[in-house]
């Protein structure tokens, strides 16, 4: 602890003495300006200057992401923001922001909710990082804006749509170890206020292990040589089109559907070695939108926004089974979600805004596994007011009115105070957070058999629904040149949904076979415990974030970002640690760049050092640092092509972790080591 604090206060002490630097370049101080205030949504529900929002916003820019070689959506969170981590697993990617997992995260793409969930962690393979203009994180409960899982957070990602050019084509590709590739193409044209942005991108893996040899199952000396992924595989394919048209100045309406596939590429099932697979698992998306807006005045506007989402995935036998041939697919889940808004903004005072929005929203479940067929509908009304209560003193109040057809009505308020006296700012915020169970919460009736292990879990319709109550508190500092947030928060949880563990005994394995037809003798005697959804007491996450920026010369910016986050739950009188949290995270970065005429080049160096992430009943899994180098490379000199090569290095110090595998060990640490990074950018005008 001490050495991280120590190493934030020399980033910090860094462009102090800078500022005396190049005060004269104009140019370059607007950059800087823009950089380091950058323009924010999610935060306030309207668009305004970062510096200006009641409520700190973390920004990631497409500028940060590109210099960086980043093509995914999982490098661009975790190697700059702290408060966030993620654990790949053969089901997707299991987010946690500040403590929380994935269900208690809202994944926004344009102010609208990515829907679809596997495990109640949304499949973050369906962003599409070629569009991504920005990534705005607001921590703590924003239920009042927001509605329904906004516990943790709001992650919220803001897509580009061009419209300097007519007509232009892009294309990015990158390449590294382990059969890694991401591939983009686009094209856009912007022509008397219609424009029409298409694009298409792929990205693949291969699984891999970092030890091929795993303990045998009950012992802790006798190992035996597996297969089974650490990583898994994936060929990930996502084509979208997006129309816009502009009639007038005040109107204009957008339309937009996005397609997405993905299949997992593990290894087969092999006689002579444990851990292969004889099917793949198979995620299929369609998501489209319609929307409009029309504005009247400078600051007063109307918008409505339709979203129709549909998310599948299941089973597809690459092996020939005593049950399945190769080729067959067995449907798992199927989700459907529909939902309606409509928002206004107004500007009625000057020194005021006031938003009013009401919203619908409609979710289907189907599942075979989990014998499930239902859908659920959300009404909802919520207002909020930003005000100026005295010169450097401004205020926000919000509410939500939500009623959930299966829990009735909740009411969700929010508060913040923000006192701004020359270039510091200190915040105070108070919100409410809500969570509606899950279907599969709510109703699982689920039995499978996982590499012949039996697995049960059982629904529970008479969960309650979960509540949080957050504050915090921010003092900032910033300027052109640099930019400082100190922020310590509280997040208190209420019958927070937990599965629990049951034992089971003679008579529990003869109610099993009663309920599960399908479940043998010889698989029941296999099972020890089973899952049932309860509400435990609560939980609670106390955490601090630093988040340094700064500008300190023409050309080079400093990052350095750390979180301190404890998250505990407690069942009856026991407290003990959340689920894969960590306490301390610190990411750093640098990035130069200059330009040598038709010659601009581009070095960030950025490391993500973090701590112990604790189990409840595994193995905790050790710290680790890790350090990656990219370049970038753009040549011009042609106004209607840009090149722009990248090359780089990941792992620079071929951190991994080579624990043998056991039931009671788990991972944190994903990479594969040291890996070389080629791309190539290009861009026709």
């Amino acid at each position: 602890m001490k050495k991280l604090l120590l190493l934030l206060a020399c980033t910090a002490a860094l462009p102090v003495t800078a500022q005396i630097h190049n005060r004269r370049d104009t140019v370059t101080m607007t950059q800087r300006t823009y950089s380091l205030n950058p323009v924010v949504v999610t935060g306030s529900g309207h668009h305004q200057r970062l510096k200006s929002t009641a409520a700190p916003v973390r920004v990631l820019s497409s500028a940060e992401i590109r210099g960086q070689g980043i093509t995914t959506f999982s490098e661009a969170v975790t190697r700059m923001m702290p408060q966030v981590t993620m654990a790949p697993n053969s089901m997707g990617s299991q987010l946690r922001l500040n403590g929380l997992g994935g269900k208690y995260i809202l994944i926004l793409v344009n102010g609208r909710k990515l829907s679809g969930d596997i495990s109640n962690n949304v499949d973050l393979n369906r962003i599409n990082m070629a569009r991504v203009k920005r990534i705005e994180v607001l921590d703590g409960a924003a239920s009042s804006l927001y509605g329904s899982d906004a516990i943790a957070g709001v992650i919220n990602i803001i897509t580009e749509q061009p419209a300097d050019r007519p007509v232009s084509v892009s294309s990015d590709t990158r390449v590294s170890g382990k059969g890694q590739l991401t591939e983009s193409v686009n094209l856009d044209i912007f022509s008397r206020g219609f424009g029409a942005y298409t694009s298409f991108s792929h990205d693949r893996a291969d699984s891999y292990r970092t030890n091929d040899y795993e303990y045998v199952k009950g012992s802790d000396t006798q190992t035996q040589r597996s297969i089974a992924p650490l990583f898994t595989g994936y060929r990930n394919s996502i084509a979208a089109q997006r129309l816009t048209y502009q009639p007038t100045g005040q109107l204009a309406f957008n339309a937009g559907i996005e397609y997405s596939y993905k299949i997992t590429d593990r290894p087969e099932t092999n006689p002579g070695v444990t851990g292969g697979t004889d099917y793949e698992m198979r995620y299929k998306s369609l998501r489209w939108n319609a929307g409009g807006i029309y504005k009247f005045g400078r600051r007063n506007s109307v918008q409505a926004d339709f979203t129709v989402d549909r998310f599948r995935y299941g089973k597809e036998y690459d092996t020939e089974t005593a049950d399945y041939a190769a080729g067959d697919y067995l449907q798992s889940k199927k989700q459907k979600a529909l939902e309606g808004e409509l928002k206004g903004i107004f500007g009625f005072t000057r020194h005021t805004t006031t938003i009013i929005g009401a919203d619908w929203r409609k979710d289907y479940l189907a599942t075979s596994s989990g014998n499930i067929d239902n859908s659920v509908y959300t009404l909802a009304a919520y207002a909020q007011h930003e005000m100026q209560l005295a010169r450097n003193v401004k205020a926000t109040l919000g509410a939500r009115y939500t009623y959930h057809e299966s829990f009735g009505s909740h009411f969700t308020p929010k508060a913040t105070l923000m006192y701004s006296p020359g270039h510091f700012n200190f915040r105070a915020t108070y919100s409410n957070g809500f969570r509606a169970p899950g279907m599969d919460e709510l109703y699982y009736h689920y039995f499978s058999v996982n590499r012949g292990k039996p697995q049960v879990s059982f629904g529970n319709p008479n969960l309650r629904p979960e509540k949080s109550h957050y504050v915090s508190l921010n003092a900032e500092y910033r300027t052109s040149l640099i930019a400082v947030s100190v922020t310590g928060y509280m997040n208190n949880v209420s019958d927070m949904v937990i599965k629990d563990n049951i034992a089971v005994g003679d008579e529990v394995r003869e109610m099993l076979l009663r309920e599960f037809p399908e479940m043998t003798s010889e698989q029941a005697k296999k099972m020890a415990t089973y899952a049932n959804y309860v509400n435990s007491e609560r939980g609670e996450v106390k955490g601090m974030q630093v988040n340094v920026s700064a500008n300190p010369t023409a050309g080079l910016n400093l990052n350095a970002n750390y979180a301190y986050t404890y998250a505990r739950t407690k069942n009856g009188e026991e407290w003990t640690l959340m689920e894969r949290s960590v306490k301390n995270v610190l990411t750093l970065a640098a990035n130069y760049n200059h330009q040598w005429r038709n010659y601009r080049l581009n070095v960030n160096l950025n490391g993500r050092l973090q701590g112990t992430t604790y189990y409840t009943a595994y193995e905790n899994a050790p710290g680790y640092g890790v350090w990656n180098l990219n370049t970038t490379h753009r040549f011009g000199g042609n106004k209607h092509l840009m090149i722009e090569p990248s090359i780089g290095v990941d792992n620079l110090f071929n951190r991994v972790d080579r624990r043998i595998d056991s039931q009671l060990r788990r991972y944190a640490l994903y990479s594969p080591g040291r890996m070389l990074v080629v791309g190539l950018s290009v861009k026709l005008l």
